[in-house]
């Protein structure tokens, strides 16, 4: 893919002027650069606040406290459930098993919250390198590519760290087998860790849903009738991405992501549809 953009490159640059494959190659080389000293800045950021980032963010879900189980509990009581809904929070004490393990494991964090921080960004760099190689109809149907992939890249991102990870670190804490309570959880930090990425990150993609229909659409490799046609084979495949962002085996937690990703694809279908439509009414005004 990368070779078939820089060959577009060679024929459309933003100046007009003939570049060669190897420059081409530098140029890439540059945006790659800048977006991962994008991402050490943030992560360098973070770092400097560690603790509160750590007692705040990362240990959010594992605390009474976090503003997922008050809003649950809340809501609970508003529709007369009473506690039904109030989700137990996380009682365990991680550890780590080798002596750089909780040094490793900042590091992680900050590198990983480099990079959701400076996602705009990086996706800007890509963009700018992407955007000479793209043809007029392209240009025209990716106009607010930025925004709109930041904006659902956050909203995944947001709803996997609100919404999924309270629910499956408290389902996994408190899950218990044997009636003598001889097992005592203490799950290693780096687990945690890559558990909460998992989720995060993954929710975060998983929401790209609209802006690859719109993009496709627009450039004419999708219509709404495949994507209606091809739904339950869709179906399929987000029940697969829903196990694999979700660590927790407990179907709860995997009606939590597919739910959502099921209304993103039927969200794809009903803009497929309208910028289908659109182009059908522009061609024929067009051909008068």
């Amino acid at each position: 893919m990368a070779f078939k953009l820089i060959e577009r490159r060679k024929k459309q640059t933003e100046d007009g002027a003939e570049m060669s494959f190897v420059d081409h190659l530098e140029e890439l080389r540059w945006h790659i650069v800048r977006s991962l000293l994008s991402v050490i800045i943030m992560a360098i950021l973070i770092f400097v606040f560690l603790d509160q980032v750590m007692d705040v963010v990362v240990f959010g879900p594992l605390n009474d406290g976090f503003v997922t189980y008050k809003w649950l509990c809340a809501f609970g009581e508003r529709i007369g459930a009473g506690d039904a809904l109030c989700l137990p929070a996380p009682e365990v004490q991680m550890q780590t098993t080798t002596f750089g393990g909780q040094f490793m494991g900042a590091i992680s964090i900050a590198f990983v919250g480099g990079f959701v921080a400076a996602f705009p960004y990086i996706f800007w760099e890509i963009w700018r390198f992407i955007k000479p190689a793209l043809t007029p109809k392209e240009l025209k149907s990716s106009r607010g590519a930025i925004l709109f992939v930041s904006f659902f890249f956050f909203l995944g991102v947001s709803f996997g760290y609100f919404l999924l990870a309270p629910f499956t670190f408290s389902f996994l804490a408190n899950f218990k087998i044997g009636s003598m309570n001889v097992i005592e959880t203490k799950p290693v930090l780096n687990d945690y860790i890559s558990n909460l990425v998992d989720i995060t990150l993954g929710t975060g993609l998983a929401f790209q849903l609209p802006v690859v229909s719109y993009v496709l659409t627009r450039i004419g490799l999708i219509t709404p009738s495949f994507l209606k046609e091809y739904r339950k084979y869709a179906v399929v495949a987000l029940l697969v991405l829903a196990a694999v962002i979700t660590p927790s085996p407990d179907w709860m937690s995997q009606l939590i992501v597919v739910l959502p990703l099921l209304g993103l694809y039927e969200l794809s279908i009903l803009i497929s549809k309208r910028v289908y439509k659109q182009d059908k009414e522009r061609e024929e005004a067009e051909w008068g």
